[in-house]
């Protein structure tokens, strides 16, 4: 039975990935700022109620939490959130710190109290997007945050050779940060929406339960490639 740590286990993929380990008779560690009420049923599930933007309650109570598993063989930072899409000018800075926050630095602060708190970490791996690397129109400080945390996992791979490192970009999902993107009115500027709207539509986006086989069986392939690596499972 592997121990697994996971955040954002509230919905979409965190919570289907969550529930793909459960159900192969894994310990999940879940992290979010509200149960998921799908995964109760399992003995095996373990809940840390908390907002990974408050780092000061995570240095309190992270480490008993991870005191609960001892040592990890898999930690998946799932966590993230979407800001409106609009163009870089339009963007406060309040805007973009509170998506760095959770999309970057929740994930240093949780690194660094992980690796302070537990014996062994097998594999770390941090979700990621095709955002960090294409730069699309009205992106914003999503890509910003998301091409950030590539570097953070590569910076990390070199100081922790003892763990497996990689940013992971999912492909494309439906969720509930897709149904957003589906309400949103045609506008020239941001040419990505469309593409996003097609795909849904065409049934070219899986959901989260078929995603998150897919992350899974990816990041079994990953932990043979160098650590530190950005990868995107739609290329594997």
């Amino acid at each position: 039975m592997d121990r697994i740590l996971i955040t954002g286990t509230g919905k979409g993929l965190g919570g289907a990935i969550a529930a793909y380990y459960l159900e192969r008779g894994h310990a999940v560690y879940g992290i979010n700022r509200s149960i998921n009420r799908d995964l109760e049923k399992y003995t095996e599930f373990y809940f840390l109620k908390q907002d990974l933007s408050l780092f000061d309650e995570m240095e309190k109570t992270i480490p008993p939490f991870l005191e609960k598993a001892g040592e990890l063989d898999l930690a998946i930072l799932n966590a993230g959130i979407l800001p409106e899409i609009k163009d870089m000018k339009e963007c406060s800075l309040e805007e973009m710190y509170r998506v760095m926050d959770v999309n970057l630095w929740s994930n240093k602060v949780l690194i660094d109290l992980m690796f302070a708190n537990l014996k062994t970490i097998r594999q770390i791996a941090a979700v990621s997007s095709g955002a960090s690397v294409y730069g699309n129109r009205g992106w914003n400080a999503y890509s910003i945050s998301k091409a950030a945390l590539n570097m953070l996992i590569k910076l990390y791979s070199q100081e922790q050779p003892g763990t497996h490192f990689c940013s992971i970009a999912p492909g494309l999902i439906d969720t509930k940060m897709q149904e957003y993107i589906y309400s949103l009115p045609g506008d020239r500027r941001f040419p990505s929406i469309d593409r996003l709207k097609n795909a849904r539509s065409s049934g070219q986006m899986p959901k989260p339960e078929e995603a998150a086989k897919t992350l899974a069986q990816a990041l079994e392939k990953v932990s043979g490639q160098k650590s530190g690596s950005f990868v995107d499972v739609r290329e594997m």
